[in-house]
């Protein structure tokens, strides 16, 4: 309770302090205030004792002083006037000179803005012109003539729509027919393709080519390996390599075929016969000194004796003895 009695007192003296402190401070504002009115009645006196020692001082003087003092005066009135007219028409001056610059400031922004989106954009775009009216030399068609050309075409023939062709392009033959060789690029294509009828030589019929060169005799060579013989200068892909300059890459084929034919009887029989096909060379094949031609099989028979261009060669196909 003691503590509680000590708070009580300490707001008390804190209120009266602060009342002395509010009074104080009021008397001082009071005081203020007087000096103030005391000080501008002291000033109204004086201005009034001045224009009444004035207006006296100027009954006292003469008329020439009077008018000699109204001629200073009113020069003075014009000189401030004609100082006034100047300041006001520099001041008009400098705000036209002030707003110049500042369009023409707006002007050079406006043409950087416009010079940096030019640089910007790479292909400036430009407004679409207006068509054109289309120009007629006579008068226009009648409404019911136009709509009669649209219903009625006219008698002339459409256009044949082009068919489907399903022939072959020999675009997978040629792909079939490659052959991948080291250091030719895309590899070596090749001319010919052995028919489904390609069949070797039975054993019984074991025939043999003879390579002559005037009368002496090269080479003998066993034909019943196999069923086809590409003759030719290309010795990546050829099974009979031939030297001469004449002769083509690609030269000629010796094809084996089955051939079947029908008897008196009405019986088939087949039997394995070797044919000659030139592949289209440049100088031909012969066939016992005649050309043959180009693309079609030829068949050989037993001692038929057989020339590749301009070569002397001679080549024989020849038959065992029974």
């Amino acid at each position: 309770m003691a503590g509680s009695g000590d708070e009580k007192c300490e707001r008390r003296r804190r209120s009266v302090s602060s009342h002395s402190d509010h009074n104080r401070e009021r008397r001082r504002q009071d005081d203020r205030k007087e000096d103030h009115y005391s000080s501008s009645r002291r000033r109204d006196d004086n201005h009034r004792s001045s224009r009444r020692d004035s207006s006296r001082r100027r009954s006292s003087r003469s008329p020439r002083q009077r008018t000699d003092r109204s001629d200073r005066d009113r020069r003075q009135r014009r000189d401030r006037s004609n100082s006034a007219d100047d300041r006001r028409r520099h001041r008009h001056r400098s705000h036209r000179h002030r707003d110049t610059r500042h369009e023409d400031k707006g002007r050079s922004s406006r043409r950087h803005r416009d010079a940096r989106s030019r640089s910007r954009s790479h292909s400036p775009r430009r407004s679409p012109s207006p068509p054109r009216a289309l120009e007629r030399s006579g008068p226009l068609p009648s409404q019911s003539d136009a709509f009669t050309d649209v219903a009625h075409p006219s008698d002339a023939p459409a256009p044949e729509k082009q068919k489907p062709n399903f022939n072959s392009t020999g675009r997978l033959a040629a792909e079939s027919n490659t052959v991948q060789v080291e250091g030719t690029p895309g590899g070596i294509v090749l001319k010919y393709h052995e028919p489904p009828e390609a069949r070797k030589p039975p054993p019984k019929e074991a025939w043999r080519m003879y390579v002559f060169k005037g009368k002496d005799l090269l080479e003998t060579v066993e034909l019943g390996e196999r069923s086809c013989w590409l003759f030719g200068r290309e010795q990546m892909v050829v099974d009979f390599p031939i030297e001469h300059p004449s002769c083509s890459k690609q030269h000629a084929v010796l094809q084996f075929r089955f051939v079947e034919k029908r008897n008196e009887f009405g019986d088939r029989i087949g039997k394995v016969k070797p044919y000659l096909l030139d592949i289209e060379s440049a100088n031909g094949s012969s066939l016992n000194g005649e050309t043959i031609p180009a693309g079609r099989y030829i068949e050989v028979m037993d001692k038929d004796v057989i020339r590749f261009g301009l070569s002397s060669r001679e080549y024989v196909l020849m038959l065992p003895p029974s």
